[in-house]
């Protein structure tokens, strides 16, 4: 097969959503036997956030060769359990709620013992981001060409702004809109830490001269970071049912559990943000369409052809069927705030990173993405770069 043309660089976004994220990659996992099987990437520009931002690094690091890439997301998430990403023994689980219950109330009197206190520990995830993600690779994959861009989004509690770090190659400008920049930065594992602390959840991380947190929140425009590293084509793996697919509105009399109010917030961060930047690129895409070649670069814009792959079943109910897996301590930890109920599986499913739950996500990841084939195959331009001396497969 072609080379793809360096001038049609296709971006991929990873978004956030905690245990969610398995179900990229059994999107992942389809596109890896759709393209040759030594293939290089053909995402350059990658873009992670939240729980993305590993699976996006784990991409980059394997830039030359996307299908060991993919299987290296599978080994981890087929084989997913929760003491591998925060403590869920009965010491660690209560003395760890007990320190923030004491430090909210601390807080209340004008105490700062709140610092670096959140509901869970994450010191599991901190350990394993250090001993397996060989950030140092990354660069290594941009100066052979098969990466040109990554970016992992973090929130910025002091600044208030939502900051894309972005490492790739030469000529690539810094960015600045309303709320949100992008800035140069060497990628390491303190920066996935920072993108997927999700909040009150896991603690904060100092990156330079200030702490950040989840990169969903404040995230506007998931899609733009793509766009300012100069993709112009565009995979999005979204980890949420799109608008159209949800269920009917219901009726509820029940005053809202805790659980609920706080799967709510979840869904709000994670997932509202990208609709309505989705929204609005096919509104830009739409005007586009209408005008003429010499209007499109008299206002400097232009059509960004974007396939968005979403879960075509309800995450929250497939939860429901797993939450039980979790350790006893987290269940009762959860089974405080109402998340044990039916009302409550949506915070469940940000938290159960449950092997057989992880692995029902990548089926259902699997099989979407062979149903958009075709598309895939229209947006990839069927054109796979294979490094030299590998033969197709």
């Amino acid at each position: 097969m072609a080379a793809l043309s360096m001038d049609k660089k296709i971006g991929l976004i990873l978004s956030g959503g905690g245990a969610r994220a398995a179900y990229q990659v059994g999107v992942l996992k389809a596109i890896s036997e759709i393209i040759p099987r030594q293939a290089r990437s053909p995402f350059s520009i990658i873009c992670g956030t939240s729980a993305g931002a590993i699976n996006a690094v784990t991409l980059a690091v394997n830039a030359g060769n996307f299908r060991q890439g993919v299987q290296y997301l599978l080994s981890f998430w087929k084989h997913a359990q929760v003491d591998h990403i925060y403590r869920a023994d009965p010491v660690g689980v209560f003395s760890n709620t007990s320190r923030w219950i004491a430090g909210l109330i601390l807080s209340s009197m004008g105490s700062n013992k709140l610092n670096r206190v959140s509901l869970l520990d994450n010191a599991p995830l901190v350990d394993l981001l250090n001993e397996t993600l060989p950030c140092d690779k990354i660069q290594d994959s941009i100066e052979s060409g098969h990466l040109h861009a990554l970016s992992i989004t973090a929130s910025g509690y002091t600044s208030e702004q939502s900051v894309t770090f972005f490492q790739g190659v030469k000529g690539i400008h810094p960015w600045q809109r309303a709320r949100r920049l992008g800035i140069p930065a060497r990628i390491e594992a303190r920066h996935l830490q920072a993108s997927s602390a999700i909040p009150f959840l896991f603690p904060a991380v100092r990156i330079n001269r200030e702490y950040f947190g989840d990169g969903s929140m404040r995230q506007i425009a998931p899609v733009s970071s793509a766009l300012h590293l100069g993709a112009c084509r565009v995979l999005v793996i979204g980890v949420g049912q799109s608008v159209n697919e949800q269920s009917k509105r219901r009726r509820s009399y029940e005053y809202p559990s805790l659980a609920q109010i706080a799967g709510h917030a979840m869904n709000s961060i994670f997932l509202d943000s990208l609709e309505l930047d989705l929204e609005r690129l096919r509104r830009i895409n739409h005007t586009v369409s209408m005008l003429s070649e010499d209007k499109r670069r008299d206002i400097n814009l232009q059509h960004v052809d974007v396939l968005v792959i979403q879960p075509s079943e309800s995450i929250e109910k497939i939860a429901q069927r797993y939450a039980g897996n979790l350790p006893w301590a987290i269940r009762f930890l959860l089974r405080l705030v109402g998340a044990m109920r039916r009302s409550g599986a949506n915070l469940v499913s940000y938290l159960l990173f449950d092997k057989a739950f992880c692995r029902a996500l990548i089926d259902l990841g699997y099989q979407d993405a062979m149903r958009r084939r075709e598309e895939i195959l229209l947006l990839l331009d069927t054109r796979v770069e294979i490094p030299e001396g590998k033969l197709q497969q």
